[in-house]
């Protein structure tokens, strides 16, 4: 792999066929990669035992990066079906790290390694064919179907070096070396340490931002557009290496408190760190761990940390060179960028000038190989930590192929990393790329420190998405016009009509952001709160930990106003312990979701491809006397639910089929309709000061024979 150049896909060309075959070569090559990264497992074991707690093993990653293809191909309108819809369903959602003592016990029904091949290898011809059909105007731009294709591409850029991390994580007996990821040849023991020194960076503007009409691909965080104009600084010439770190650790840094943050101090303390997590030591000396292999230690290469061991060394150098030091911020970072000389990764040519893209071995190198300009390693070598937690630009949308890519990551505990690694690719060695990660959190990463009077940006707090936003309040806010709480009533009325007795298991299925289920929690022993968008499961999750979530609402125009949801104040704060949430699809849940006392499908029928097929399977999801409760206003619409599936509101054979006779057609061999149904239950949903949405959902209930 040594001498691979990565060349970023651009959105323009001279040519569309010729476009055509570069997305080809380009998707397979990245295809192919992936896959040859997995040949570092050395038995069957490597697949599935976990290399931390919080991930899943790297079966699942296996699987993820190709089922990802078949889910947003769906999303773009480029495949009609599934092309396994078991395996789409373990594979479709990875495991974003909440905390490292929130310890994942589920358990999965892992498929063999020889079935998610052949799985592989279906999506393979699958995309292959897409590229051949699809037509092509160029340049791509956000709206067009293309970019689902190229979004899968940089999707598995980016597990490509996740999943290294997660067998540099593994026991060494797990893994073995592969060919086409060879380290760096290890330095000379003789070899001079490089010294790092502090360097001035001259005061300038800088402005982040992609323009709507970039012509490479970006995630949707990198649009908008931000400036500042920064005071000149100073920042280490070089990334930290191992040997400089070596005195924070043999200076008891990791024994003392003092150099901790608040967050950090807790994170030592569960896990009692002696040193670097991919540092080892055994009676010849320190040795490090690579992907496959572990060697004497290179001192001159960069240290490979996480955020609070950075900030730690931050401020235990601070202390020993008498200058307050920290982490740079993203907006200083850029100012050596704009510096550094290298212009666009574009003009590299065929050998990045930097440890990037695999260009020159599968591992860090010494931290003075690569200069640019005044600066070593600006890019490429190891992640850096900023002290940035990530936030949206002005003018940031969420693009509608994958709306939680960013927006979860919105909440101050991710920070941004910058430059790149020896492993980064595509759309990861642009100067734009923006990737966050929790605090805590291991990634090739390292850093390198600043002394800065440079105020670091204020990172907003208030969920400012307009749909997470709107239905917060519709969920959390007050009453309007007399009209009663929706998600407060409609948990009412199932808890009565379950009558005496706590229901053990329950199902809200399409809960948003949880207000009905914690609702429902009052009475129930457990709650499972599943919704299609990990934004809103982020926001029903935040409130069970916090309680309280900020958000902001459009008054008119640019004008805004902050509003809190309050668990507390609501009176469900007692009792959200006992709800969990889950990002799912209610056609396609997991097998081990059934047995359910009680089912509640809020405003949920009429938003499904297959209301049919839900349905039919609530049937063998709740067990008999359990109750299936549906509320839905019937705004049956071709963008949800094709015409041919829609439970009413269209003539069959010439007379008039509403839905609540299509509900009754579904269901009848299974359930029966509960006296006094269907009833009107109304909701209002506000859009702004002046503009409500006032509508009436039929609720209907039906008891499991």
């Amino acid at each position: 792999m040594s001498g691979m150049r990565i060349h970023p896909l651009r959105l323009d060309g001279r040519h569309p066929e010729e476009k055509r075959e570069e997305i080809r070569r380009v998707f397979h090559q990245t295809f192919s990669l992936d896959e040859a990264l997995f040949a570092h497992l050395r038995d069957a074991d490597a697949w599935y035992q976990k290399a931390i707690p919080l991930r899943h093993p790297l079966i699942f990653y296996f699987g993820h990066t190709a089922t990802f293809f078949s889910n947003k191909f769906r999303v773009a309108g480029l495949l009609d079906g599934h092309i396994d819809a078991a395996l789409e369903s373990i594979f479709a959602v990875g495991v974003d790290e909440m905390s490292w003592d929130d310890l994942d016990e589920t358990h999965y029904d892992w498929p063999t390694v020889d079935r998610v091949r052949a799985y592989r290898n279906q999506v393979r011809e699958m995309v292959d064919g897409v590229i051949s059909r699809l037509p092509l105007e160029l340049p791509i731009h956000w709206d067009s179907p293309w970019w689902a294709v190229l979004m899968s591409i940089e999707h598995e850029n980016i597990h490509i070096e996740t999943s290294s991390v997660l067998m540099r994580q593994l026991p060494l007996e797990r893994v073995r070396p592969v060919a086409a990821f060879t380290a760096e040849a290890l330095p000379s023991a003789s070899r001079e340490i490089p010294q790092n020194r502090l360097r001035d960076v001259p005061a300038g503007r800088v402005r982040l931002g992609k323009d709507e009409d970039a012509l490479r691909y970006g995630w949707d965080n990198e649009y908008g557009s931000h400036e500042q104009e920064l005071q000149a600084f100073a920042a280490s010439e070089m990334l930290v290496s191992n040997a400089e770190f070596l005195a924070f650790v043999e200076g008891g840094g990791y024994q003392e408190s003092r150099w901790w943050s608040g967050e950090g101090e807790q994170w030592r303390q569960y896990v009692r760190p002696q040193h670097p997590s991919f540092w080892r030591q055994d009676p010849a000396g320190w040795r490090l761990r690579l992907i496959a292999e572990e060697r004497p230690m290179p001192w001159s290469w960069p240290v490979e940390v996480n955020y609070h061991e950075a900030s730690a060394f931050c401020r235990w150098k601070s202390e020993q060179t008498g200058a307050n030091l920290r982490l740079p911020s993203e907006d200083e970072w850029r100012r050596l960028r704009d510096l550094s000389g290298l212009g666009d990764s574009d003009s590299w040519g065929e050998m990045a000038p930097a440890q990037i893209g695999l260009a020159h071995g599968a591992s860090p190198c010494p931290v003075d190989r690569f200069r640019h300009g005044d600066f070593c390693d600006v890019v490429g070598n190891v992640w850096q930590w900023t002290e940035t937690p990530i936030y949206p630009f002005a003018g940031f949308r969420v693009h509608p192929y994958y709306d939680d890519f960013t927006v979860p990551t919105f909440d101050q505990r991710h920070n941004l990393i910058k430059g790149g690694s020896f492993i980064s690719l595509g759309n990861e060695t642009q100067s734009e790329a923006r990737y966050a990660f929790r605090r805590h959190f291991f990634q090739h990463a390292g850093f390198r420190y600043v002394h800065s009077d440079n105020p670091l940006s204020e990172v907003p707090i208030y969920e400012s998405d307009v749909a997470v936003a709107q239905y917060c309040h519709f969920h959390f806010g007050p009453d309007y016009f007399g009209v009663a709480n929706y998600a407060q009533a409609i948990a009412d009325l199932a808890l009565a009509e379950w009558g005496a007795g706590r229901p053990q298991r329950v199902l809200d299925i399409g809960c948003s952001v949880g207000r009905s289920s914690f609702a429902l929690a009052t009475r129930a022993e457990s709650v499972l709160g599943i919704d299609f968008s990990t934004r809103f499961v982020q926001v029903a999750a935040r409130l069970q930990e916090k309680l309280r979530f900020p958000y902001a609402i459009a008054e008119e125009g640019e004008l805004q106003n902050h509003h809190w949801a309050d668990l507390n104040a609501l009176g469900l704060a007692a009792t959200a312990s006992r709800c969990q949430f889950l990002q799912g699809d209610a056609l396609n849940l997991k097998p081990i979701h059934r047995d359910f006392d009680l089912v509640l499908a809020a405003n949920l029928i009429d938003r499904l491809r297959d209301p049919q097929k839900f349905l039919r399977e609530m049937a063998v999801r709740i067990r008999p006397g359990g109750l299936l409760v549906i509320s839905s206003p019937y705004t049956w619409l071709g963008e949800f639910t094709p015409k041919e599936n829609w439970l009413g509101g269209i003539r069959r054979d010439g007379e008039i089929l509403d839905s609540l006779q299509g509900l009754q057609e579904n269901l009848e061999e299974t359930f029966d309709l509960l006296p006094g149904y269907p009833r009107d239950l109304p909701f209002v949903i506000r859009e702004t000061a002046r503009k409500y949405q006032h509508s009436i959902a039929q609720v209907t209930v039906w008891r499991r024979r």
